[in-house]
Parts: structure tokens; sequence; C-alpha cells
């Protein structure tokens, strides 16, 4: 049987059939999703913590970071969002004694924490040591970063004080001498885009009563 004659298309015929099929490639396709995969609200976990010396009771998104829950719920904003990936440290705050990236841990985790944030420290009227060390040696320059520096210069004192060692510590059985070098190591992950990292760490040596 000759089929030949079903299969003859012309010039046009062939045109219709490309349009045809690019069109159905470009149109994006929509799938719905099963109504088991609609949208869920969001989880709220009650959590409680001190806060600069103060109670905060709160009722979070249990995906709620601390540095947001800080910043947008109890409106302490001198903590600042910089990267959000935890590689820049001007979020740094000291909790239960120890600094930390507030943007890489979730306030659910710090039930019954004691958090100190910058406006915890001091305040214009009052300002802590390290606070005026900064002011005193021009240690900031568009200031975005200083909050989180500061913070973290102060738990550095802290660490050497309680004798915790960092990469560069040459003696692990001897108390951190406070070099030039340890400074430069503890406060590595607080980085300063202006590049005021002298006037820093003059700042921290004034607060420690002098350095290498």
């Amino acid at each position: 049987m000759d089929l030949s004659n079903d299969w003859k298309f012309t010039r046009r015929d062939v045109l219709k059939l490309g349009a045809v099929s690019m069109s159905a490639l470009a149109i994006p396709r929509i799938v719905a999703a099963p109504a088991t995969e609609a949208a869920r609200p969001p989880v709220v976990a009650k959590v409680a913590m001190e806060v600069n010396g103060k109670p905060q009771a709160l009722d979070l998104d249990t995906r709620t970071t601390l540095l947001d829950a800080l910043r947008e719920h109890m409106h302490l904003t001198g903590t600042k969002k910089g990267c959000d990936h935890g590689q820049c440290g001007a979020c740094t705050v000291i909790v239960d004694g120890r600094r930390i990236n507030s943007c890489l841990t979730l306030a659910v985790m710090h039930q019954d924490s004691k958090i100190t944030t910058i406006e915890g420290l001091g305040t214009p009227e009052k300002m802590h040591p390290m606070q005026a060390a900064f002011v005193k040696h021009d240690g900031y320059q568009c200031g975005y970063c200083t909050p989180g520096q500061i913070c973290s210069a102060v738990a550095v004192l802290d660490e050497i004080e309680r004798d915790i060692p960092s990469h560069v510590t040459a003696d692990l059985g001897k108390k951190a001498a406070l070099s030039r070098m340890e400074v430069r190591e503890r406060m590595s992950g607080n980085i300063c885009r202006c590049g005021a990292y002298s006037n820093i760490h003059d700042a921290i040596a004034d607060v420690a009563g002098g350095a290498a």
C-alpha cells in the first residue's frame, strides 16, 4: 500500500508546525501544587530572655534569627545586619558571656539566655570604657561595624582574662599575652571596610592597660 500521499507537506505546513512546536516550548508549564503542599502557617513559639538586664518575652516565628528578634521585635537597632552570613561580624553580641554572630543563630535557641548588645554596654552619657576608647582613638569611620567591633573587643579582653587561648597563642600552659598578633587574630572575625584596624587595636590596648 502506498502511503506517500499521507505524508506530503508544503513549505507552509512545515513552517506552521515549527511555530507551534516553539510556542509549546516557550510557554511555561504550570502545575498546581497538591493541596497537601499548600503554604502552612508559621510555627510560633514563646521565647523569654534577658536583654541588657531587662526581661523580654516574645512570640516569635521559630525561623526568626536572634539578630532579627533584636532589631525588628525589640527595636535594638544598634546591632547591625551586614552580610547576614556570619562573615563580617557587624551583628556581634554577647550571649551568656560569649560573643556570637547573632545572624547565624535562632532566637528560640536562647531561651533564658542573658544577652548584651551595644545598647547594654553603655550610653552616650555613661559610656563603657571600650566605647570611650573607640572615641578617643578614632576607632571608627563610617561607624557601621562599630557596635560589633566594640562587643567583640569587650569579649576578647574577657577571653584573655579567662585564659582562653587563640590559634596564635604560643604556649597553652601560660596566660596569653595581649600582643598585637593576639588581638589581630581574636578580632579577625570583625571586618572594617574603612580600614580603621590600627585605631581599633589602640583602643583595645588602652582599655587593657597597654599591649605590645
